[in-house]
């Protein structure tokens, strides 16, 4: 199984934007029957992470909250 992380954010660096990543793994797979991460985490700094998943790889979109 593969990530990947799209760091869409303005004012985050890319290793800032893994951490938040990161917690979103940590609370494991809690969708889709414990197949895929949280679809959507919005987070109290502004920062939302979206997760989708497919065959062979978890995608994640690190995006500011507008």
């Amino acid at each position: 199984m593969k990530i990947i992380v799209n760091n869409e954010s303005d004012r985050l660096t890319d290793e800032d934007s893994l951490w938040y990543v990161q917690q979103v793994i940590n609370e494991e797979r809690g969708s889709d029957n414990g197949k895929s991460y949280c679809y959507c985490v919005n987070f109290k700094t502004g920062i939302v992470v979206y997760a989708t998943r497919n065959k062979k790889s978890d995608i994640f979109r690190v995006c500011d909250s507008k």
